[in-house]
Parts: C-alpha cells; sequence; structure tokens
C-alpha cells in the first residue's frame, strides 16, 4: 500500500547506521514534582504516551539537571526493560527539544529520517525484530547495543513525511475516540451513585441482602463442569484463561469449586484500583461454570436480577463492607463472614422503578458498548496500515 506519487525503492538501513543510539540518565518516580523541568520516564511509555509522537510532555521534575540528559527534537526513545520482548518494543518519538530523558530509556538519535515515521515503523513491521533481540525471561532488557543490528527500511523523507501525517490524523480519531468513552463512563457511574445514594430521588425500602439472595454452595462434585471462571474488576465473569492467559485451576480437580449459572452473582474480595472493596459482578454466560471457593456466590430472587447488578455497580453498599470487614493479614482482599455479608442493608426502588432503572442503565451501557466498538475498529485500522505501509 503507497500513496501514488511516490515511486522510488526503499532503502534497507541498519539502526546503526542511520542513528547515533544512546541512553537516558536516572530520573526516578519520586523525583517527579508539579513544577521544573519537563522529562519523561521509561514507564510512561507504557501508561501515559500511548500513540508514537509525544507532543505534550506530561511530567515535571526540579532536580539539578546538570548530569542529565536532554532530548533533542526527533529523538525516538524505547523503553531499557519490560515485562515481555513484545511489549518492550514500543517506540516513541519526542518532537521537543530539552526533554529531560530518565533512565531505563533507549534514545535513537536519527541522522537524517524522519522520528515520526521510525516509532510508526519500529512499531509495525520492525516490533517482533526488536523482540527477538530483547534478553531475559521474568524482566526482559533491551540496550542499544542490542538495537544496533535492526534493519529498517526507508523511503524518502518526502513520503515518510506523507505516511506519519496520515497516521497521525488516525492516532487523533483514536484519542478522542477514547476521551468519549472516558466522558460516557463517567456519566454512567454518575448516573448510577445518583440512582442508588439520592434518598430524595424516590422512596425506596430497606432490606437486607439475605432477603433477595441466597448463597450459592453446591460444589463441582465429580468435576462435571470444566468452564473455569474468574471473577475480574475490569472484565466482569469470564474464563480464567482470558485472564491469566492460561488456566490456572487444573480442570480435573475442580470438585471443590462453586458451580454458578447465568445471572447468578460472584464477590471477589480482592481489592483494586476499579473495585476498592472487590466487585460484585453477576454472570452472563449460558453455559454453568465453576468458581473458585475464594469466591462468595449467590443467587437472586424476588428482585429484578439486572436492577441487583446495577445496584452493585454503585458503592451505596462500600461504606457498610468498610464497617463490617474483618481486619485481617492481607491488606489486598477484604475479609468479611459470609452471615454478616448477606446482613448487607440494601435501599431498594419497587418492582416497577426496578425495571425502568434497568432498562435506562441498560442503554447507555449499550452506548459505551457501541462508542468501545468503533475503537476497535479504528485501532484495527491502524494495526493494519502499520503492517501494510512499511515493508
Amino acid at each position: 500500500m503507497r500513496f501514488p506519487e511516490f515511486t522510488g525503492e526503499w532503502k534497507a538501513e541498519r539502526l546503526n547506521d542511520i542513528a547515533i543510539l544512546t541512553k537516558g540518565a536516572g530520573i526516578s518516580k519520586d523525583q517527579l514534582s508539579e513544577s521544573g523541568e519537563p522529562c519523561i520516564l521509561y514507564g510512561e511509555l507504557y501508561t501515559k504516551y500511548k500513540s508514537e509522537i509525544i507532543e505534550d510532555v506530561i511530567s515535571k521534575t526540579n532536580i539539578p539537571t546538570d548530569k542529565l540528559i536532554k532530548s533533542k527534537a526527533n529523538d525516538v526513545l524505547i523503553p531499557c526493560s519490560g515485562e515481555t520482548a513484545v511489549d518492550i518494543a514500543t517506540a516513541r518519538c519526542v518532537l521537543s527539544d530539552n526533554v529531560l530523558l530518565g533512565g531505563d530509556l533507549n534514545i535513537i538519535r536519527l541522522k537524517h529520517h524522519d522520528g515520526s515515521f521510525m516509532s510508526y515503523q519500529l512499531n509495525g513491521k520492525r516490533k517482533y525484530d526488536i523482540a527477538k533481540v530483547a534478553q531475559g525471561v521474568s524482566v526482559v532488557h533491551l540496550y542499544g547495543e542490542n538495537l544496533k543490528g535492526i534493519v529498517t527500511y526507508n523511503p524518502q523523507i518526502e513520503e515518510q513525511k506523507k505516511i506519519v501525517g496520515l497516521l497521525s490524523l488516525l492516532d487523533e480519531r483514536i484519542a478522542t475516540q477514547n476521551k468519549i468513552i472516558g466522558d460516557l463512563k463517567k456519566l454512567k457511574s454518575a448516573i448510577i451513585d445518583y440512582i442508588f445514594n439520592n434518598e430524595v430521588l424516590s422512596f425506596r425500602k430497606r432490606i437486607h441482602l439475605s432477603d433477595v439472595a441466597t448463597k450459592i454452595t453446591q460444589k463441582n462434585t465429580n468435576n462435571h463442569v470444566s468452564n473455569v471462571l474468574s471473577n475480574s474488576a475490569n472484565q466482569g465473569i469470564i474464563p480464567q484463561s482470558e485472564v491469566f492467559d492460561r488456566e490456572i485451576a487444573n480442570e480435573d480437580n475442580t470438585s471443590n469449586y462453586f458451580v454458578i449459572s447465568q445471572n447468578d452473582f460472584v464477590y471477589n474480595p480482592r481489592k483494586s484500583a476499579t473495585a476498592p472493596y472487590g466487585p460484585i459482578n453477576r454472570y452472563y454466560g449460558q453455559t454453568d461454570g465453576v468458581i473458585s471457593p475464594l469466591y462468595l456466590c449467590f443467587r437472586s430472587h424476588n428482585i429484578d436480577v439486572e436492577y441487583l447488578g446495577w445496584y452493585f455497580k454503585s458503592d451505596s453498599w462500600h461504606k457498610f463492607v468498610y464497617q463490617n470487614g474483618d481486619t485481617g493479614v492481607r491488606h489486598d482482599r477484604v475479609s468479611i463472614k459470609d452471615e454478616i455479608f448477606f446482613s448487607m442493608p440494601l435501599f431498594i426502588h419497587n418492582a416497577d422503578e426496578q425495571i425502568e432503572i434497568a432498562k435506562r442503565l441498560n442503554k447507555i451501557e449499550s452506548f459505551v458498548k457501541q462508542e468501545e466498538q468503533y475503537l476497535f475498529l479504528l485501532e484495527s485500522q491502524k494495526l493494519y496500515l502499520l503492517q501494510q505501509m512499511f515493508i
């Protein structure tokens, strides 16, 4: 795939022949500040800078800069360490001079080529070439010496800039789409908390969870169910292999696991940033599954199941868990007795309101899913172009 006005051959060139490879100097996370000189740490290439081009630098530091390394506009950065060989092949181009570059950053200072073009190329066709020269198992390392032999394919500078223009437009649209999704999720959360926490909104009846839910105690006797599930704060109740990229439980020995069915609920007491008291999720799967006995499972009755699912997406039950949970040895996990958990007070709407509330929240959720699907299409289009526009 190529712009029709360009016909010249692309030239094969090793990074060592077209760039000077250097390394950043130490800036630690605790040396970041509200003011000072702009700086980039290696971990931010994974977490803060999602596109290949860094236009606005987020972090700052006020430490002495005389022994630190400063960027030159057009520098390409790649982390020196990461969790996997593929992840470490993450290239970003800095468009500004004098940005402080932290340790554990490889700096590719190009002599003539466009740095943004090189970042797109290294993240596309060259990604797995870079992964092959990375070293290590539990922590993967990548140094300038490893990068010197990477072969790149480069057209004339005018064609490089044309390709960058197209891909950067797509990146801008992806960034806009991410913002749309983020704003929709914030709106959804605000509506959920308003519905379930606002005492003025409508009359609600006070009940206990035990009035509308029963603990599931059925075990997977004889290992007759092989669908092993996990309860993720971000993804909900999904096959365990999708959480860990492999099966953690032995499918032949899950006899002590609980069997759950569609619309059952699972409480995972493990805390996280998105679920500070652990997630309570509803199971949407059409086939029965089994889940670890570390989780608390329950089945609802005499309440709209979709409404109850949305209720647990609010924070209205957090205070009860905070006040009634035991102080355990593990700080990353809530410890609360089953009988206390089921004594949790719920403030619920009447039956008709439950149906209407669930219907409206489902509609908002469908908007979010549509926007997420469009984001997936945009990212797929970018991935396709990264593979097709480079040799």
